[in-house]
């Protein structure tokens, strides 16, 4: 019985910390936008290898040439 005077305010403490963390999050910002990251696994990426053109190249081989 005197383990429960020790864990309950242990328990409290620890559910008080898991509130002000989600209000926390709410407050900035992390739940504004629930559908954009499953809309964006959708669409198409505008930098696809196979449609660059002959004389474009992507910027990762662009900055290893600035550096040699």
């Amino acid at each position: 019985m005197e383990v429960i005077y020790g864990l309950l305010p242990g328990m409290l403490l620890l559910g008080l910390v898991g509130v002000a963390v989600f209000f926390w999050a709410v407050r900035s910002g992390q739940y504004d936008d629930m559908d954009g990251a499953a809309n964006r696994v959708l669409m198409d990426d505008d930098n696809d290898p196979e449609e660059l053109e002959a004389d474009e190249e992507p910027q990762v081989k662009n900055e290893a040439r600035k550096d040699e």
